[in-house]
């Protein structure tokens, strides 16, 4: 029957194929390969037969397997995801181990584009004395996000918030993150076909003709943002490292370090507010 079911994902290899419908069988029945192997799939009733019947249908539809069983893992915790939010992904875990090992414990953050909120439950489940604040341009992303806060118990202000036009906050907060939209249009073509015809494209791109769009907008927000020593971390274009790190450094951060994710590309960008960092 795994056989059966993983044969008809044949946009994927074979491994793929595999994980997918595991992780299908998996978050939907709670089954384990052991489970598979004596014979589960054959006891499921004629109910969970036509939805997994429907779940196939959208894996085959190339629909990611996240969005089919509406959750995705994020450092260890479950998050409801659909296709209002980008489904998290492991180079975003990444940042979230840096801050918690930098960011005070009661620190003050700022979560810009919380998306399904993983980021800034994160933080908040990590680091239970800071305080969380999470904004998002999309209404639909602030609904699965306040869902995954409530799912964890996780006290955090939400806030429906453009970062292209941000508030005139000043010396609000310790720490402010973003994983912001990255991608030029002229990349698209190079994207899985699941990505693009799946997640939300207000997530995901930048115009070609200005791909630091929204890092310029967060920079300047957060150098009048940030009490002082205060700390900037973004997730980051791999092709744009060099350009963030000068914008950083415009905007009067000092310590300005990018970081490579466990592949070698250069992922993550991370500045601290100095005394002039006042724009």
């Amino acid at each position: 029957m795994l056989r059966h079911l993983t044969s008809q994902l044949t946009q994927y290899d074979e491994h793929e194929a595999r994980s997918i419908v595991r992780l299908m069988l998996s978050d939907v029945y709670g089954l384990t390969f052991t489970d598979i192997c004596a014979g589960a799939l054959d006891r499921l009733d004629d109910a969970q037969r036509r939805q997994m019947d429907g779940m196939m249908r959208r894996l085959r539809a190339g629909e990611p397997v996240q969005y089919v069983t509406g959750k995705a893992l994020f450092c260890g915790r479950t998050f409801h995801v659909r296709g209002g939010c980008l489904i998290p992904r492991p180079e975003t875990e990444e940042l979230c181990r840096w801050i918690v090992r930098e960011a005070a414990p009661a620190a003050h953050i700022l979560d810009i584009g919380t998306g399904s909120g993983c980021i800034a439950v994160t933080l908040k489940g990590e680091m239970p004395r800071t305080t969380v604040t999470a904004w998002d341009i999309s209404a639909q992303a602030l609904d699965i996000a306040r869902e995954n806060a409530a799912l964890h118990h996780a006290d955090i202000t939400f806030r429906q918030q453009d970062a292209l036009t941000p508030p005139d906050d000043r010396d609000t907060f310790d720490v402010i993150v973003s994983n912001p939209p990255y991608i030029c249009r002229r990349e698209a073509q190079e994207m899985e076909g699941n990505v693009l015809e799946y997640e939300p494209h207000v997530a995901l791109f930048v115009p070609d003709s200005d791909p630091l769009l929204f890092y310029r907008s967060i920079a300047r927000y957060s150098a009048r943002a940030l009490r002082r020593d205060g700390m900037l971390y973004f997730e980051i274009n791999p092709g744009y490292a060099r350009d963030i790190r000068e914008l950083l450094l415009s905007c009067g951060f000092t310590d300005v370090t990018v970081r490579q994710d466990e592949y070698g590309k250069e992922r993550m960008a991370r500045g601290r507010k100095g005394a002039q960092s006042t724009e």
